[in-house]
This record gives structure tokens, C-alpha cells and sequence, in this order.
């Protein structure tokens, strides 16, 4: 994922912060009406279509899909840049016929990334940690997990106040920050296993953290305060959004945050933050809050391999069902073992027919049905790719909401990456500071 580059990115100050707050404001009624005209892009389940939803009304989008190779989607899929360059041309044509007038250049500044955050702190702490302080830190967590800590520990504020890690799990994140700033931690979690290894560690290290064991959504004001900094590493949906509302209700000075996973939310349908986002026409499902999220830049081979296989199989089996129930709507099936696409695709109809109570006929043609799903997949890929077009530009407007939410509260806010998108396609970061009376 890439970033809208914001010039207006100026220094905390009374007027730049005026400034600031208006683009933010600004930039997200813009990405609002846009994303409002194109609904009908990227506002489909693919899996429930069997034409491209939109081809009439995107004639020229629909040639130029279908004219993309297989083997080349994925590639093509992987950088935003590109994907703006082999679509848009198209798009543009057919709005030029409709007289429809899209701001597409702000699909094109996608393109452009935001500023890295503090790139030079995140090689001195590095020299801070041993390298057999660096080896027990980093136990037990993954290289790319371990690469986002250490980048994102280092936006974090020199100064000596508490830091309260929300949804902390064994406190990685928080027991560096405690190792490196020499501050004192506050690591919430509600596992109280993950509490127990965290507590662990601290007592062996000899660290300035704690742990709370307590439930994010129950309430928690009492853990929040105004003398302190909240942080908060892909806390998933729902629960930084609960940060961010508690924070600023309990007035606390400074807010970090690295938002993830937008669809797991409590409500079926996503609740705005922001004035412009509660005055806005879009309705968006946990499907629409995937969108931005479907962008990997770190899947190898074997993965993508098996990806397309169970996508094949899972719309083969959906076809041979619509057949059997005489039904137009897709039926979803569980999640299956990686091992079960070894097994053949026979094999596989049988297991989701015994999941979805599907009597399957006699005589089943599974040749015809595997077929079908590949024709169904190429299908879907291609509806994809289009509705990947907007990814970026919905995610900067879900982020936006939160950055424009924290500034109707006051804060001053940044919105930065910390980290490369080779570790993490999630990698910004919404930087709030409360300014002092």
C-alpha cells in the first residue's frame, strides 16, 4: 500500500496546525466524493458475480480487463503505480463518454508517498540494543514482526512520561519501549496468559512495566490519563478506534497509533468518527472495510499457488451448488487446512457438501465443475484488479477520519508511515499531540 503525499505536512504550530486541519478536512471530503461517484467499482462481491458488474457503463474498463493475461494480474496487482498507468487510461475514456467529471488525479497521487518518520532514531536504537539484548528482545517474534516494532518503538516520544500500550498481548512493543526510553509501561491485555509471559520478562529484565489485565471494551477510562502516551501497535478495528475515543476523552497528550484490520468491527456497518465522514452518503459493510487490506507485497510462490487453487475450487464447488440449489447467491464454506488442497478437487466438493448439507447429484461431472471455477475465478480476479484501483484512496479515508476525528478533539496530528511497505502494507501512522495550555 502507498500513501497520498501531503505537503501540507508542516511543523506543530498554532498556524500550521490551522492549516493542517483544514487539508486534512479538505482532502477527505475530496477522497468522500470520489469514492461516493466510483461505488459501483469497487463496491462489489466479486464471488456473487457471473459478468463484470459494471461493463455497460465501463465499456472501455471492460475491454481493457479482458485483455490483461492471466499470468500478468498478480504483478500487476502488486504496485499501485502500475495498476493506475494500465487502468486509468480506460476508466477515463468511458467517464469522457458519460460526461462524468472524477478527480483521477487523486488516484494518480497514490503514487506518491508520505514522509518516513524517524528513520535516522530507528538505526540508533538499534546501537542502543546488544546484540545479545537485541537476540532475547527479539526471541519468539518474527523478522518482519520484530523489523515493526523496532521502527514504529522509535516514533516514540523522549520524555519521561507513562506509556500505556493498548492491546499489549505479551508486551513486545511496551518492554522495548521500557528498555530503550527508559519509561515506565503500562501494557494492557486481556489474555491473562499473555499477561503472566509479559510479567515474566519485565521481572527477569528488570524493566519499568506492568501489566493490566482488562477487556479494551469494558471501561477504561481510569487507565487512560492526561500525563501519558498512548500507543497502540495493528490494534485491529474496533479496538484502536476505542483508543482513540477514550484518549481523547480523558484529554491524554499523545496518541500513536498504526491502525489495522478495518472490518472487524462490532456493527454491521462501519460508524464514522469525523464530521465530514458522519455526513457522508457511504454505507460501507466489513466487505467494503477488506478492500484495503487486499494488497500483499509478501506472499511468495507456493502461497499465491495455493491461493488461486482453493479460489478455483471454492467457486467450482459454488457453481456445482447454484446447479443443485437452484440459486444465484454465492454460499460461502469454511476456512480449509492448506494440506485439503492436496487432496483433489472431488474430494473437496465432497467436504463442503458435508459442510453446507449439499446432496450431491450421482453422476457429478467434476471436470465441468472445475472448469467453471476457473472461468469464475478469471472473472473475479478481474473485478478485483478494478476495485483495487480505490484501495488506497478508501484507506486514507478511513484514515483520515481518524486523523480529522483527533483534531476535532483538539490534538495536532501527523500521518506518516514508520516503517518500509516491504515489512508491513500497513505501515502508517497517525501521530496526535495535545497542545499544552
Amino acid at each position: 500500500m502507498l500513501f497520498l503525499s501531503f505537503s501540507y505536512l508542516l511543523p506543530i504550530n498554532k498556524s500550521a496546525n490551522i492549516l493542517q486541519e483544514t487539508s486534512h478536512r479538505h482532502r477527505l471530503k475530496q477522497l468522500d466524493t470520489l469514492l461516493v461517484q466510483s461505488r459501483a467499482l469497487w463496491q462489489v462481491k466479486a464471488f456473487d458475480c457471473t459478468q463484470l458488474p459494471w461493463e455497460k457503463q465501463f465499456p472501455s474498463l471492460a475491454e481493457k480487463v479482458w485483455s490483461i493475461s492471466d499470468v500478468d494480474i498478480d504483478a500487476l496487482d502488486k504496485g499501485q503505480t502500475k495498476l493506475n498507468a494500465e487502468l486509468l487510461p480506460a476508466l477515463q475514456r468511458d467517464l469522457v463518454r458519460h460526461d462524468l467529471a472524477w478527480q483521477l488525479d487523486l488516484l494518480q497521487q497514490v503514487g506518491s508517498v508520505l514522509t518516513d518518520g524517524n528513520t535516522s532514531q530507528v538505526r540508533h536504537l538499534g546501537s542502543l540494543l546488544s546484540d545479545k539484548d537485541a537476540a532475547h528482545f527479539s526471541a519468539g517474534i518474527k523478522g518482519r514482526k520484530w523489523s515493526q516494532i523496532t521502527a514504529f518503538a522509535a516514533q516514540i516520544k523522549q520524555d519521561s512520561s507513562e506509556v500505556l500500550e493498548w492491546c499489549a498481548g505479551k508486551g513486545h512493543l511496551g518492554r522495548l519501549i521500557a528498555k530503550i526510553h527508559s519509561r515506565p509501561v503500562v501494557s494492557l491485555e486481556w489474555q491473562q496468559g499473555l499477561c503472566d509471559e509479559g510479567i515474566k520478562f519485565a521481572e527477569k529484565w528488570h524493566l519499568p512495566q506492568k501489566f493490566i489485565c482488562a477487556d479494551a471494551f469494558a471501561p477504561q477510562q481510569s487507565k487512560l490519563k492526561r500525563e501519558q502516551q498512548a500507543v497502540a501497535l495493528h490494534a485491529c478495528g474496533d479496538l484502536h478506534v476505542r483508543l482513540l475515543r477514550l484518549a481523547s476523552q480523558a484529554n491524554t497528550r499523545s496518541i500513536i497509533i498504526s491502525p489495522c484490520c478495518y472490518h472487524l468491527i462490532q456493527a454491521e456497518q462501519y460508524q464514522g468518527m469525523s464530521e465530514v465522514v458522519l455526513d457522508s452518503e457511504l454505507v460501507l459493510s466489513r466487505h467494503d472495510l477488506q478492500v484495503p487490506l487486499q494488497h500483499s507485497t509478501i506472499a511468495n510462490a507456493k502461497q499465491v499457488e495455493y491461493r488461486h487453487r482453493e479460489i478455483v475450487w471454492r467457486l467450482g464447488f459454488d457453481s456445482l451448488q447454484r446447479e443443485v440449489n437452484r440459486s444465484r447467491r454465492y454460499l460461502p464454506i469454511p476456512s480449509i487446512k492448506q494440506s485439503q488442497l492436496n487432496e483433489g478437487f472431488e474430494a473437496f466438493c465432497y467436504w463442503a457438501a458435508g459442510k453446507k448439507s449439499v446432496e450431491l447429484p450421482v453422476d457429478l461431472d467434476v471436470d465441468l465443475y472445475l472448469e467453471l471455477g476457473v472461468q469464475r475465478q478469471r472473472l473475479t480476479r478481474r473485478i478485483d484488479l478494478v476495485a483495487h484501483l480505490f484501495r488506497a484512496i478508501l484507506e486514507h479515508w478511513l484514515l483520515l477520519d481518524r486523523v480529522c476525528f483527533l483534531e476535532e478533539q483538539d490534538y495536532s496530528v501527523k500521518l506518516t508511515r514508520f516503517c518500509s511497505e516491504a515489512i508491513t502494507p500497513r505501515n502508517s501512522l497517525i501521530l496526535a499531540e495535545k497542545p499544552a495550555n
